[in-house]
């Protein structure tokens, strides 16, 4: 008997413009997982966070996310260097999957209200 985890803790994503890395190449497909209380604890100590309480998403951020293109880490100062679509992208898919559970929205096909979940792609693209 096959037995599957009801409880999905890793996002796929695609950044609507990407990150450009130090080698100019544009990192845009990654991964986000579910973030612990000690991710926040950890975030909440950065010393950047200190002298800066609006550093801390991009403390979290580097925690959570696992992968972005063919880097395994990011660190907080190279996401420093999101654009702020990139940046607002992540923000909201961090509160959705932390929050409501998902990185689904509830939708209606405007044509013919047909009402449907689909996943949270704020770029337009997968």
């Amino acid at each position: 008997m096959m037995v599957t985890n009801p409880l999905l803790t890793e996002f796929n994503f695609m950044l609507p413009r990407g990150l450009v890395d130090t080698s100019g190449v544009v990192q845009r497909q990654g991964v986000m997982r579910l973030a612990t209380a000690w991710d926040e604890l950890v975030a909440y100590k950065h010393r950047h966070v200190q002298a800066y309480p609006e550093y801390l998403m991009l403390v979290l951020l580097s925690q959570v996310i696992t992968q972005l293109g063919t880097l395994d880490t990011v660190s907080p100062d190279e996401l420093e260097n999101l654009f702020t679509q990139d940046l607002a992208y992540l923000r909201e898919l961090y509160n959705r999957i932390n929050q409501a559970g998902s990185a689904k929205l509830s939708t209606q096909c405007p044509q013919c209200s047909h009402r449907f979940q689909t996943d949270l792609v704020l770029s337009g693209e997968l």
